[in-house]
């Protein structure tokens, strides 16, 4: 039984079976995604979430990152600070087209907190939902579930949170499989929110994790879940997601394998899928002739997802657009927080130029993607040649042997604003020795001060 045999792998999972490559990996995650978080907290559509958690504001055992106390039970705050990471696209993605980090870090830091649990069982239980995401959306066969519409950051999204939460918990093997379903029964999420750019998205990684430290707190408490929430022929989620599983990629060298290191982080704000794009359009900018054609090639699957005519209106709109983050790039030599402002998203030339730009269907990279998030653009020169420049992978994949750097150059920029600057140099000191670090010591470094 599927379910069965992950339950019990999360139930047996100790500190020493994580390799020591997969921690640094995910202590460098775990970082990009708090930092995250702390710059998105005032966003619109997070302080609408907020409002509704703390309208519920009860036994208060875990914080709003940021915040100096707690006001809000775990599941709660697991959903608040999930929105927060998410809040602005710059959070992690991996290839099986899941968010990682918005949906396990906020999860775990919440019930960790509630529990006051051990530092080495915290960075335990992160490994445990990152592992379990994946694995999730690739025996789904992400391509495929993702044209049927499924957002699978929520899809998978609370199994994973649900495994890390029961790590934390100190589930046994059957109570862990009663967590596995209760998270994956409230397994959702679709992708209408392109239609109108609507704040959905946002929604999703939060309440992915408020879904699994709930599945998994109801479980501790004696509430069974199906205990073949993979593998039912009937409501299962192999069977109800996606019209092409792959079961094998669930358990495959299970503790053998791991997925997480290979976990991208994001450099600009958009969708994980144009980034390559972005890398190549940036690349080509110098010598593209202003006002000259621009092509750009990509999978069926990212055309279908990104393609569609740009028209100003929410930041998400213009984030989800392959057009509009490589007409940012050539016009202005960024894809950041900026570049999503109002003024910004209706300016007359980075309209007409994304409406401009011409997509071309690449047949090569539906074979490539999503194993690969490739992409390639193409630009006219002042001699009025095409130049082309093309990427396999992201500048923010793991591949890149700059990424360690990055991702602190990445916090240190994005908290500037937020942070004193000792306090942001000791939170990523907390974060490199995660399994020794007290979690409401880490916390209590990035509280703003009273108001």
């Amino acid at each position: 039984m599927l379910t069965q045999a992950l339950s019990q792998w999360i139930a047996g999972l100790q500190a020493e079976h994580i390799p020591m490559e997969v921690k640094r990996n995910l202590r460098l995650l775990s970082l990009d995604t708090f930092g995250c978080a702390l710059t998105g907290t005032q966003q619109p559509w997070t302080q609408a979430i907020t409002q509704w958690a703390l309208a519920g504001e009860s036994a208060g055992t875990a914080r709003i990152w940021g915040e100096a106390r707690p006001r809000l039970r775990a599941a709660d705050a697991a959903l608040v600070n999930g929105a927060a990471a998410h809040a602005f696209e710059v959070d992690d993605f991996h290839n099986a087209k899941v968010h990682l980090g918005a949906v396990i870090l906020p999860a775990v830091f919440a019930l960790g907190e509630a529990l006051n649990a051990r530092p080495e069982r915290i960075e335990t239980a992160i490994a445990a939902g990152y592992e379990v995401i994946i694995r999730s959306s690739l025996s789904l066969t992400p391509a495929r579930a993702r044209l049927r519409g499924w957002h699978l950051t929520s899809v998978c999204g609370p199994l994973g949170a649900a495994a890390a939460s029961a790590v934390l918990l100190g589930l046994d093997p059957l109570r862990t499989s009663w967590a596995l379903g209760l998270a994956g029964t409230q397994a959702s999420g679709l992708y209408a929110f392109t239609a109108d750019g609507s704040d959905s998205k946002r929604f999703h990684p939060g309440r992915a994790a408020h879904a699994g430290v709930m599945a998994a707190e109801m479980a501790a408490l004696g509430l069974s879940g199906p205990t073949q929430i993979y593998e039912a022929s009937d409501g299962g989620l192999l069977s109800t997601f996606t019209d092409e599983p792959d079961p094998d990629q669930l358990l495959a060298h299970l503790g053998e394998q791991w997925h997480a290191p290979q976990t991208n982080f994001k450099p600009y704000g958009c969708c994980g899928s144009a980034h390559a794009h972005v890398d190549a359009a940036l690349a080509l900018r110098a010598r593209w002739r202003r006002g000259g054609r621009v092509r750009i090639g990509m999978a069926y699957v990212i055309e279908r997802q990104c393609g569609y005519a740009y028209a100003p209106g929410t930041a998400l709109n213009a984030q989800m657009s392959a057009r509009y983050a490589i007409a940012a790039a050539l016009l202005h030599g960024a894809v950041l927080p900026a570049q999503f402002e109002p003024a910004c998203l209706g300016a007359p030339e980075i309209v007409a130029l994304a409406n401009a730009i011409e997509i071309v269907h690449d047949e090569r990279h539906d074979q490539l993607y999503p194993a690969h998030f490739c992409g390639w653009t193409e630009v006219e020169t002042s001699s009025g040649m095409m130049e082309r420049v093309e990427f396999l992978n992201p500048s923010g994949s793991a591949s890149n042997p700059d990424r360690p750097a990055a991702i602190r150059a990445k916090f240190a920029a994005l908290n500037a604003p937020v942070l004193a600057g000792a306090n942001a140099e000791a939170l990523q000191t907390a974060f490199e020795h995660l399994d020794q670090t007290p979690l409401p010591a880490l916390l209590d470094l990035a509280a703003r001060p009273a108001q």
